[in-house]
C-alpha cells in the first residue's frame, strides 16, 4: 500500500514506538489517527503534526468505546487502510515472591490490554477496511501488531506478558487467512529491547547492562527503527501472516534467580 494513500490507526499513538510510527507515517505524507489514553500527549503530537493527524482518547479493553471510536476515525478522515496497534502493558512478577502469591488480575490484565485488546480494535477496523476499492494488488487494508521478543523468550515473572505477546504472535497466520478474500494482510512485530519512555525508567546502570546483550548493533532498539519497519510492511504486499523479530540478533537465556 502507497503510504501517501493510507489513513493510518495507531493504538498507543502518543508515546514510544506508536508516536514514532506516526511520526514516520505523517512524515511520509500519509494520515494518522492517534488513540491513546494520554490525551496530553495525544494533543500535542497530533497538534505538532498538523492536519495529517487527530487525537482520539480510547481504552482499548471498553468494546463499546472501540467501536464509537472508529466510527469517529471514519467519520474524520472517510475510511482506514491500515492499523498499527502498539497499545499494551508490561511489568514482570513471579507466581510466588516475597510479597505472597501472584493476584489473579495481574495476569488477567496484561492479557486483556495486549492480547484482548489488540483483537478488539481488530474486530472494528478489519470492518471499515472491507469496504474499502481494492488497490492494484487487491489490497483493502493492512494491520500490524506489536508483540515481543518475550513471545518467544520469555523470562522468569514475565509469564502474564509473555503468554499475552505468544498470543498476539499467534493471531497472525489465522487472521491472515480469514481476511485473505477481503485482501487485508496481517503482520507482527516482535521487537527486542528499545529505548523507550517505559524503558527509560530502569537505573542507567541497568540499561547499559541490556544494552550489551545485545550482539549487534550492541545497544538498545530506537523507536525510529521499529516504525521504518512498520511503514515497509505497510508498503510491502507480499508480507502477509508472519511475525518479525526487531532485536539485534539477541536471544534472552535462562537466568536463574
Amino acid at each position: 500500500m502507497d503510504i501517501k494513500a493510507c489513513v493510518t490507526v495507531i493504538t498507543g499513538g502518543a508515546s514510544g514506538l506508536g508516536e514514532a510510527t506516526a511520526r514516520a507515517l505523517s512524515a511520509g505524507g500519509g494520515k494518522v489517527a492517534v488513540l491513546d489514553m494520554n490525551q496530553e500527549r495525544g494533543e500535542a503530537l497530533t497538534s505538532e503534526l498538523g492536519d495529517s493527524a487527530q487525537y482520539f482518547f480510547l481504552d482499548v479493553c471498553q468494546t463499546e468505546a472501540v467501536e464509537k471510536t472508529i466510527e469517529r476515525v471514519k467519520g474524520a478522515f472517510g475510511t482506514i487502510h491500515a492499523l498499527i496497534n502498539c497499545a499494551g502493558m508490561g511489568g514482570s512478577m513471579k507466581i510466588s515472591g516475597k510479597g505472597g502469591i501472584m493476584p489473579l488480575d495481574w495476569f488477567t490484565s496484561r492479557v486483556d490490554i495486549n492480547l484482548v485488546g489488540t483483537f478488539n480494535v481488530i474486530r472494528s477496523v478489519s470492518l471499515v477496511m472491507m469496504e474499502n476499492e481494492p488497490n492494484e494488488d487487491g489490497e483493502r487494508g493492512v494491520i500490524v501488531n506489536t508483540a515481543s521478543i518475550a513471545a518467544i523468550d520469555g523470562q522468569i515473572g514475565q509469564s502474564a506478558y509473555a503468554s499475552s505477546k505468544g498470543g498476539m504472535v499467534s493471531l497472525a497466520l489465522p487472521l491472515a487467512r480469514e481476511f485473505a478474500n477481503n485482501g487485508i494482510r496481517v503482520m507482527t512485530i516482535l521487537p527486542g529491547i528499545m529505548d523507550t519512555p517505559l524503558l527509560a525508567k530502569n537505573p542507567a546502570h541497568v540499561l547499559e547492562k541490556l544494552a550489551k546483550q545485545v550482539p549487534f548493533p550492541p545497544r538498545l532498539g530506537k523507536p525510529a527503527e521499529f516504525a521504518k519497519l512498520a511503514c515497509h510492511i505497510i508498503d510491502n504486499p507480499y508480507l502477509n501472516g508472519e511475525s518479525i523479530r526487531l532485536d539485534g540478533a539477541l536471544r534472552m537465556g535462562f537466568n536463574r534467580k
